[in-house]
């Protein structure tokens, strides 16, 4: 876990400094940051996808987990928790879910993520993770700059996906399949381009909901690779 727990400290570190930047950044230098992140989360989201080798396990994946998350309301309950976190702080940051949902799913849906925490789940290295977080520290000082505190409070949800593929590996090690970990990557890619959507202000995706589709692709892989 010690890859993960530098990567939360980085978030944590980088975003603090954001924030002071966040006091002299005028809205105007705000919007055409929020324009040019945008644009390369769409870029970076069509690179992780652009692989695809399964596109009717992906389509399946995505409206089965929209599904599930839209039936455990994901989009609501994550709102929710940052509206907790906010009023527990006593943020006055309008943008505070936005930030902490936004970070979340840049920092958490790249192939560094998965790739990373998987070979720290195995004991075999950190190195991918610890390079990951010199990447995210960098991108907290933006994005908090911009969006504010809610960036910082992203380590938590960072902790509990990282971690905890980290975690599932360590206990149910074995070796991950090649294609697992591509048709995740592009399941991930999707869901940065439905948030680069969001960030452009073309229109609102609910991108949690969203999120359980990272598990029935998982499920779908091993049925084809066990049965096909």
């Amino acid at each position: 876990m010690v890859g993960t727990l530098v990567n939360a400290a980085a978030i944590i570190v980088g975003s603090s400094i954001g924030l002071v930047f966040r006091k002299n950044l005028p809205v105007k230098y705000q919007d055409i940051y929020f324009q040019a992140v945008g644009l390369f989360t769409m870029l970076l989201g069509v690179k992780m996808a652009i692989d695809i080798a399964s596109p009717l396990l992906v389509v399946l994946s995505l409206v089965l987990g929209g599904f599930a998350g839209v039936r455990m309301q994901l989009e609501k309950r994550t709102e929710q928790l940052g509206d907790y976190i906010k009023a527990k702080t006593r943020s006055n940051n309008d943008r505070f879910s936005e930030g902490l949902i936004t970070a979340f799913l840049l920092f958490c849906m790249g192939s560094m993520t998965i790739v990373g925490a998987i070979e720290e789940g195995f004991g075999k290295t950190s190195d991918l993770l610890l390079t990951k977080s010199i990447m995210d520290f960098f991108s907290s000082v933006m994005l908090a700059s911009g969006l504010g505190i809610g960036v910082l409070f992203s380590f938590i949800l960072l902790l509990l996906f990282q971690g905890g593929i980290t975690l599932l590996v360590s206990i149910a090690g074995k070796d991950i399949p090649g294609e697992l970990i591509s048709e995740i990557t592009v399941v991930g890619g999707i869901i940065l381009i439905g948030l680069s959507i969001n960030l452009l202000k073309i229109k609102k995706i609910e991108i949690i909901n969203l999120l359980p589709a990272l598990i029935f692709i998982c499920l779908f892989v091993w049925l084809k690779l066990r049965f096909f």
